[in-house]
């Protein structure tokens, strides 16, 4: 078998045997398959597509490159939430703890921010003493007490993918929805949990900028999840505006600590209620997805939630006294306002720029050596649908020095989209694939 014929095969739009791929994945982990045939196949994989089978196989073979996470030890079904990256996305902090208040298991292993997109673990590291690397024996027993833990993602656990996604990320090769879908479901398969709930963004601050794009993404990743036995859940979800009111990590932490006591913002409390509500019906806690919500809204009223919040912080030996008061957060030295240069409705807010205004203010990375200001950020005063005055306080920018705060400054004002007419109203959930 060579590489050669594969890529001639896959050029030319035919279905690889899972031999094939085993040759092509196998060879390249371990060196004697070189980029530029790998290049060349991706780039084939961008053009000609890949028919369901040929994902799903792709799939678990990069699953199986690495180390596989056995969850059996922790009684209970297992469902893990995964979300595609979005701007003032804070929802795992949310969702876990209601579904867990609810008797749902959750194991999570979760990632860092890169670029304009944040990360649960920087979030999470906001919190003073918070610990996210833990041993596997540790993890689960705080899993089987609490009911939820949070981790950062470590060992070898798909190491296919993660040198195939370097790969792709400097081959023009990452827009491919078969790639998206055999990356995303590799972790999650190999990760072990039991059944999926995915939350794919779909607008300005998300990698999928169309519904449909989202869409199509979506029913990709629930038929892989299908075709190995693991029961998955999409929803399509907005991310035309960030989420939220903050973004920047112990600003997100403060976010989620008033959502869990009722008072969050109502575009957020909505989509964590809705996810929480599909991760309660698939953990088989509720008969379907809308008893699950009306579970998850008693969790939030009773505060059970935020008091399992509080637990797995405690487990993880994080300072709780921070969760109780979130004034005790230290944000960045400098705060600016951002004041309105015309009156209007807020339209829209450009999602993407605002995550790279939040980056410019050191509460993202530009590149995967970057260090982050935990207290850095932004407070969205003014959301889409608000009528402003010029003059009125739109944003307050939270960073270390003038220069961060001005650059940032510039570029919020330019993601702001004024109208005379009060926008309509976009639905957070857009859709339900399962």
């Amino acid at each position: 078998m060579r590489a050669v014929d594969i890529i001639h095969k896959k050029r030319k739009g035919g279905e690889l045997s899972e031999e094939e791929l085993k040759f092509l994945v196998s060879g390249y982990v371990s060196g004697e398959i070189p980029d530029y045939q790998m290049s060349a196949f991706l780039m084939a994989v961008c053009f000609q597509g890949m028919a369901e089978r040929e994902t799903a196989k792709l799939t678990l073979l990069m699953a199986d490159s690495g180390d596989r996470i056995d969850l059996s030890p922790i009684p209970g079904i297992k469902v893990d939430k995964h979300s595609t990256g979005g701007v003032g996305d804070k929802t795992t902090l949310i969702v876990l703890p209601i579904a867990a208040a609810c008797g749902v298991t959750a194991a999570k292993m979760s990632g860092r921010g890169l670029g304009h997109t944040g990360g649960t673990i920087d979030k999470l590291e906001s919190i003073p003493g918070f610990q996210t690397e833990l041993s596997r024996k540790h993890f689960f027993e705080i899993v089987g007490r609490c009911g939820l833990s949070v981790i950062g993602q470590s060992g070898n656990i798909c190491p296919a993918d993660k040198k195939i996604y370097a790969l792709r990320d400097v081959t023009a090769t990452v827009e491919s929805i078969p790639l998206i879908a055999s990356s995303i479901m590799s972790k999650k398969i190999a990760a072990g949990a039991d059944k999926i709930l995915l939350d794919v963004k779909a607008g300005s601050g998300a990698f999928m900028k169309s519904c449909g794009d989202a869409g199509a993404l979506a029913k990709e990743m629930v038929a892989i999840g299908k075709s190995v036995g693991r029961q998955t859940v999409a929803l399509i979800t907005d991310m035309d505006t960030p989420l939220g009111h903050c973004v920047g990590n112990a600003l997100e932490v403060i976010e989620v600590c008033e959502t869990l006591r009722g008072l969050g913002p109502g575009n957020l409390t909505e989509l964590c209620l809705e996810l929480a509500g599909h991760m309660i019906a698939l953990a088989g806690k509720a008969p379907d997805a809308e008893s699950g919500k009306r579970r998850a809204v008693a969790a939030l009223r009773d505060g059970s939630a935020f008091k399992k919040l509080k637990e797995m912080v405690a487990a993880q030996s994080g300072d709780v006294t921070y969760l109780e008061d979130t004034r005790k957060f230290r944000l960045s030295d400098m705060c600016l306002q951002v004041l309105a240069e015309q009156e209007g409705y807020i339209a829209a807010i450009d999602a993407e720029k605002c995550g790279i205004a939040a980056m410019l203010l050191g509460a993202g990375r530009e590149n995967k050596e970057s260090a982050i200001d935990h207290g850095a950020g932004i407070v969205i005063r003014r959301g889409k649908g608000a009528y402003v005055q010029k003059g009125d306080v739109v944003a307050e920018l939270y960073g270390n020095s003038a220069k961060q705060c001005d650059n940032a400054k510039n570029l919020y004002l330019s993601a702001l989209h004024l109208t005379k007419n009060e926008p309509a109203v976009r639905p957070i959930v857009q859709a339900v694939i399962s």
